[in-house]
């Protein structure tokens, strides 16, 4: 209970469009023309910002590297997940 509530104060309304755009767009970030739908537009600011974010620290190449593969291998969990938990200073 207690982690449930350590998010919730870390997470702004904001945080949680992404997820909601997902799930209402099926789940998919391209339209049936091949464009990005509005989640994959979503996604992407996050990402882009996510990666700034992680080049600007002073942080060792190794750190840096963990959680650059989190932010990759688990593209929107792991863009909401560094933004959340990283410990970056602000």
């Amino acid at each position: 209970m207690r982690f449930l509530s350590t998010i919730t104060a870390r997470l702004s309304p904001a945080a949680l469009l992404p997820l909601l755009l997902l799930v209402v767009s099926s789940c998919s970030r391209y339209n049936n023309n091949g464009s990005l739908s509005i989640a994959g537009i979503i996604y992407l600011v996050l990402a882009i910002y996510a990666v700034v974010s992680l080049l600007k620290q002073d942080w060792s190449l190794t750190k840096k590297l963990v959680w650059g593969a989190i932010i990759w291998f688990f593209p929107i969990g792991g863009s909401i997940i560094y933004l959340l938990f990283s410990g970056r200073s602000s």
